[in-house]
């Protein structure tokens, strides 16, 4: 074999091997859909958002609503969590406080301080995807869905993106029969959501519309939600950060109505 079919042969090998290298590296389905969970609720030890939630109802009527949230993973790997939301503005929901403590293995404890009337209510599973107050995102929204909880399926990769869909395991639970989802394949964020009800007809639609760098991390920093059957959507202003040191005793019942205003500011 003379040198230059040699050197031709040694090229077609090395393509070959790189083919394989690039192939092994794809991505399933599941892996696609822990990252995106990570990228949406688990970036940094722990994490502080001050956030403007503007509802605007079918009329174009508005009502804006300001609060923080702060999170905490209680594990190195993703798993449980704590969420602490405590609301500002209007004075209608001042010193609102929600707490929610995520578990990848069983059902999420959450809670809802009512200051005017002194009532802790806690939420049930059944109403975890109901609106959060008052809002078109839900309970489930603002903590994340166990990733557990559904199918999830591929359907299709482009240049930028990955389209999911998912279907609930428990289909008696939820009010969708599905949703697709776009997730960005370098930040691996879900700029966009569709949800479908039991009539298969899209019904909500989450879209990202602003996303920043922040301390290395690919952060939202607005969201909207709509709810195509009702006319309405709420739009989510974050300015976030991330690794403060939050203390695993500020996520506790005692807390809803001792709000832990050091680390609210």
């Amino acid at each position: 074999m003379n040198k230059s079919i040699l050197t031709l042969s040694f090229s077609i090998l090395l393509l070959a091997l790189a083919g394989g290298e690039a192939q092994a590296k794809e991505l399933t389905v599941d892996e696609i859909v822990k990252k995106t969970n990570h990228a949406a609720y688990y970036q940094g030890q722990d994490g502080r958002s001050k956030i403007k939630m503007t509802i605007t109802g079918k009329g174009g009527e508005k009502r804006v609503r300001s609060f923080t949230a702060l999170r905490r993973n209680n594990s190195e790997d993703d798993g449980d969590q704590s969420f602490y939301i405590y609301f500002h503005k209007p004075a209608d929901v001042a010193k609102m406080v929600f707490i929610a403590q995520k578990k990848v293995k069983g059902a999420d404890d959450r809670w809802l301080y009512l200051p005017g009337l002194d009532l802790v209510k806690r939420i049930a599973a059944s109403d975890e995807r109901t609106s959060f107050v008052g809002s078109d995102f839900f309970y489930e929204d603002v903590s994340g869905r166990n990733i557990n909880a559904d199918h999830h399926k591929l359907l299709e990769t482009t240049k930028n993106f990955y389209v999911l869909e998912h279907t609930p395991k428990k289909p008696g639970s939820v009010e969708f029969s599905s949703y697709k989802m776009w997730v960005h394949r370098t930040s691996f964020l879900a700029t966009k959501v569709e949800y479908y009800n039991k009539q298969k007809k899209k019904y909500r639609v989450m879209t990202v519309d602003s996303v920043v760098k922040v301390q290395g991390y690919s952060t939202v920093k607005k969201a909207t939600m709509q709810s195509l059957l009702a006319g309405t959507k709420t739009t989510i202003e974050y300015d976030s950060e991330y690794n403060i040191g939050l203390p695993a005793k500020l996520f506790g019942e005692r807390y809803l109505r001792r709000a832990p205003l050091k680390y609210l500011k």
